[in-house]
């Protein structure tokens, strides 16, 4: 009995030890565990971040690219409003200054040669205005989709560079 009983003990001990050995392995494992993932999480909160810090970033440039399309828009606009404004002025001067000739014509051929000489005026100055306002019109329209265009061609390049 005395050899059962320190059979007993031994076995007893020697699963004690095995048991507390494979406790600190456990134990070893599961602070790796752990320190993997606060590891894991800490990389990817800073990866958040970073994106989220990225996407601000571009989208601040978005907004500063419409922001400055829209004032070019704006000068265009009053550009040609300008111009119109203008166009229309000196036509209802040389109008009013045809007449008045006109009025003081002696003769029908005479006014048949001032009201041509006056319509060859208005309709040549007519199309240069409109060559003019068109020229503004496509300078104003190129330089309001200017920092659009170049955010397009940055955020393409971003993606073909991400790929």
């Amino acid at each position: 009995m005395a050899d059962t009983a320190e059979t007993i003990t031994k076995t007893v001990e020697q699963t004690k030890a095995a048991a507390k050995v494979q406790t600190e392995q456990f134990k070893a494992q599961a602070e790796t565990v752990q320190a993997a993932g606060v590891k894991a999480v800490r990389e990817g909160m800073e990866k958040t971040t970073a994106s989220l810090n990225e996407l601000a970033a571009h989208s601040k440039s978005n907004l500063d690219a419409l922001t400055a399309s829209a004032t070019a828009a704006q000068k265009g606009a009053e550009a040609l409003s300008a111009q119109a404004l203008s166009y229309g002025k000196t036509s209802w001067e040389h109008s009013v200054a045809a007449a008045q000739s006109m009025a003081q014509a002696r003769s029908i051929q005479e006014l048949i040669e001032l009201q041509t000489n006056f319509a060859k005026s208005a309709m040549e100055t007519h199309l240069s205005e409109v060559t003019k306002m068109t020229e503004t019109l496509t300078a104003s329209v190129k330089d309001s989709f200017k920092p659009i265009n170049e955010r397009v061609t940055a955020t393409v390049e971003k993606f073909q560079a991400a790929r």
